[in-house]
């Protein structure tokens, strides 16, 4: 019997549906990659799909299974990962040219983790190059398109793998978040996206954007399946400094949305700016509503340095950006131009030939920021004012358990809309930002639509608590129904 999951059936019941012993890893797998045959010319999720490599991995965990071993929590689970995180025997080019076909030596830390667990990798997903851009049309690879509307983006950075998930390729999808990068996409294709506390899980592997900022992130259909991922991918890491020395995370027990009686959950005015577009305006203001109806209380709060976080946040993840991206030079990493140069124009030939101009564009500002008689003035006011930003949280925090609002400003918009105006781009992060600058857990849950596209409500909580975020978010999720909502390619289509 054939294991149908559909974009419908989460990867929990589909683990346990081949514990049980209904059908075989070789079924899902090829349903899987039958799925992605079907759907990824149009919405191009994928920028390489392993498929002998995930038929490979089927006939050996269902060689496992027949032998009596215990299972691992992700058993028989097709997973799709960002293109910048490195599996050993795939590619990781990060959607750059200048990345080509790179095949990493080793597996991150989390790709380790969910292979023990049992996962089946089946491929990787389109990004903004280098994680750099928030609707996922900064790619070598060409754009993705958002399958509520396929003349919309899906968000970015890590739209390949909310489209994966949204579209019913698969169950779960990892990507990385900076400033937003799971959050924004998920609440524009209409799925579940955490960001976990920064040091949760381990960036090891992980190709770096910024590194004070960035989170390796799941994205799923279901809280339940967030949280056994999060399970599985979290703990410390001896490979990397930035990584807690905390246990793998403890998924909360399933949330009865009467265990929110009494939670107190801040609404900054901040959240709701004059840009905020009615539609999702509308559908938070009803979220927070329900959130009242299962026993919340909502409490008006400030974030007063609110608005200094995309001007923060752009010079901070820049300067990071231009410092970890030196090392495409084309010697010790990246596809080299212009060998007959010497040295110096051999370096300008490689960079010029191989980054988009939305990387060159951050690379000059990471640059100017930490330039002589320049760092003090832009980077170290910028980590002043990030240091305020955190400091709201951590005082709001003394009062609220909580912080709600929208995810993102505005429902998914048409592909290139925005590219011609980086400033316009980057507003789309309004929302997300501050979190990351504060290095907090935060997730955005489908809340309802407006025009017939997503709208995400994020939740946000103090650092290391995790598992109140997930209870919250999932207490939601059991007292409506806008995370079955499917896209309307899916409709009809489902086993």
């Amino acid at each position: 019997m054939t294991v149908r999951f559909g974009g419908q059936v989460d990867a929990v019941a589909l683990r346990n549906a081949l514990d049980a012993g209904t059908g075989t890893v070789k079924d899902v797998v090829e349903e899987c990659l039958a799925r992605i045959a079907e759907r990824d010319g149009e919405l191009h999720a994928f920028t390489r799909v392993e498929a002998e490599c995930a038929r490979a991995r089927a006939a050996e965990l269902d060689a496992k299974r027949a032998s009596g071993a215990a299972l691992g929590a992700l058993f028989g689970v097709p997973v799709a990962l960002k293109a910048n995180l490195c599996w050993k025997g795939g590619i990781a080019d990060c959607s750059s040219k200048l990345l080509a076909n790179y095949a990493p030596p080793y597996d991150a830390t989390v790709v380790r983790r969910l292979l023990d667990a049992d996962a089946v990798i089946v491929g990787t997903t389109n990004m903004d190059e280098f994680a750099m851009g928030s609707s996922t049309e900064n790619s070598a690879h060409g754009p993705t398109s958002n399958p509520w509307d396929t003349e919309r983006t899906p968000g970015g950075s890590s739209g390949g793998s909310a489209v994966a998930v949204a579209g019913g390729m698969v169950p779960i999808a990892l990507g990385s978040d900076t400033g937003g990068s799971v959050r924004q996409p998920a609440a524009l294709c209409g799925v579940h996206g955490l960001k976990p506390t920064y040091g949760r899980v381990s960036r090891y592997g992980l190709i770096a954007f910024g590194s004070s900022l960035d989170a390796v992130s799941p994205f799923a259909r279901t809280i339940r399946d967030v949280a056994r991922v999060l399970e599985v991918i979290s703990g410390a890491c001896d490979r990397d400094s930035t990584c807690l020395p905390l246990p793998p995370f403890e998924a909360p027990q399933p949330a009865d949305p009467s265990r929110l009686a009494g939670f107190r959950v801040g609404v900054p005015k901040q959240c709701f700016p004059a840009e905020l577009d009615a539609g999702v305006r509308a559908c938070v203001e009803s979220a927070l509503q329900q959130l009242e109806r299962i026993g919340c209380e909502l409490v008006p709060i400030e974030l007063p340095h609110a608005e200094l976080a995309i001007p923060t946040y752009y010079v901070v993840a820049t300067a990071e950006a231009s410092s970890n991206l030196a090392r495409y030079d084309g010697v010790g990493f990246g596809v080299r131009a212009g060998s007959e140069l010497g040295l110096q124009e051999m370096f300008a030939a490689t960079r010029e030939a191989g980054f988009g101009e939305e990387v060159k564009r951050r690379i000059l500002l990471g640059t100017y920021v930490l330039s002589a008689g320049y760092q003090d003035e832009w980077y170290g006011r910028a980590q002043h004012a990030r240091t305020k930003i955190l400091g709201d949280y951590l005082q709001a925090f003394e009062e609220v358990d909580l912080v709600a609002g929208p995810t993102s400003p505005c429902t998914a918009f048409r592909l290139g809309e925005k590219t011609a105006d980086p400033i316009a781009m980057y507003q789309t992060d309004l929302l997300t930002v501050p979190a990351s600058l504060a290095g907090l857990p935060a997730i955005s849950v489908p809340c309802g639509t407006s025009a017939g596209l997503p709208v995400g409500l994020q939740l946000v909580a103090p650092a290391q608590e995790d598992g109140r975020l997930l209870r919250a978010a999932q207490a939601f999720e059991l007292a409506t129904d806008h995370h079955r909502a499917l896209p309307p390619m899916l409709l009809g289509a489902q086993a």
